[in-house]
């Protein structure tokens, strides 16, 4: 409809089928089959030939002319609101600690990329304070960390659990412990003070490091149970758990971050669901990113 209103338009302000042609880049037979066509839908005559080659327009031409600038206006912008809405694309910055980022992030972000495809993520793996030391410079948006770490503006939200186990022979060592500002480091030192325990420590600041000696056989260390997959290991008890948290700024963000952080503390159970068990609901909050 919008492309026989403004041929219907040039030929009104032409006069001429030919010349309307010209402009609109397309041959006479072209033109007159348009307006054919609309004066067809609106069962009346909108052109009179006056001569070879100029028309005159009629009545109901006059007034279809009056609000059809209007209405292709109308038109015209609002195709380029919806394109500059397309391509805006938002970039959002994420920490996550070292157990997180390999073992729960990749679902996360496939899942968010999926609901929020105009939203660029940028990823960086860090340990949980310097997840919250990035926070608080303003160097990400949001994060995750696997130690109840506080800060003055900074608001923490749990959102699992997560078992610690013992993997590894431990009558052997060395002890692979991680730094000392890493989630897991306390319960490591928690359970050789608990257990009396004085063998050789290597403090590796890698996680995936620790796991490759692991299923070497080389060394004991605590571990996430996700990252146990394939190791022997022994549980431990529920002294042991603890949850992982999002982190983010008391500052309100845009409001597509907004939309994503609410969306991550509404599925806090997407590390078991797959894309296909998504709520309807959670398919609204993710699409609806300007509200």
């Amino acid at each position: 409809m919008f492309k026989k209103l403004t041929t219907f338009k040039v030929v009104y302000e032409t006069k001429n089928f030919s010349k309307a042609a010209e402009l609109l880049f397309v041959v006479q037979p072209t033109v007159s089959a348009q307006i054919k066509q609309l004066e067809n839908e609106l069962g009346t005559t909108l052109f009179r030939r006056n001569g070879r080659k100029e028309v005159l327009a009629t009545p109901q031409a006059d007034l279809l002319y009056q609000k059809t600038g209007n209405l292709l206006d109308d038109w015209e912008d609002l195709k380029l609101e919806i394109q500059n809405r397309k391509d805006k694309i938002t970039n959002c910055n994420i920490a996550a600690s070292h157990t997180f980022s390999i073992y729960l992030l990749p679902d996360l972000i496939i899942s968010l990329k999926q609901y929020f495809p105009n939203i660029s993520f940028n990823i960086k793996m860090m340990n949980s304070l310097e997840v919250l030391n990035a926070l608080e410079h303003h160097d990400i948006d949001f994060g995750f960390i696997e130690k109840p770490l506080s800060a003055k503006n900074i608001r923490r939200f749990p959102l699992f659990n997560d078992q610690l186990v013992l993997a590894g022979n431990p009558t052997t060592g060395p002890w692979l412990i991680r730094e000392k500002t890493s989630g897991v480091y306390y319960y490591t030192q928690r359970y050789l003070e608990e257990n009396d325990i004085q063998k050789e420590t290597m403090t590796v600041q890698n996680n995936e490091i620790i796991i490759a000696l692991l299923k070497k056989g080389f060394g004991c260390a605590i571990i996430s149970q996700r990252a146990a997959k394939g190791l022997k290991y022994q549980k431990l008890s529920e002294k042991y758990s603890r949850q992982f948290y999002l982190i983010t700024r008391d500052q309100n963000a845009s409001p597509e971050l907004t939309n994503v952080m609410q969306w991550i503390q509404k599925r806090a159970d997407f590390k078991t669901n797959s894309s296909k068990n998504i709520s309807k609901n959670d398919i609204a909050l993710g699409n609806n990113k300007t509200q």
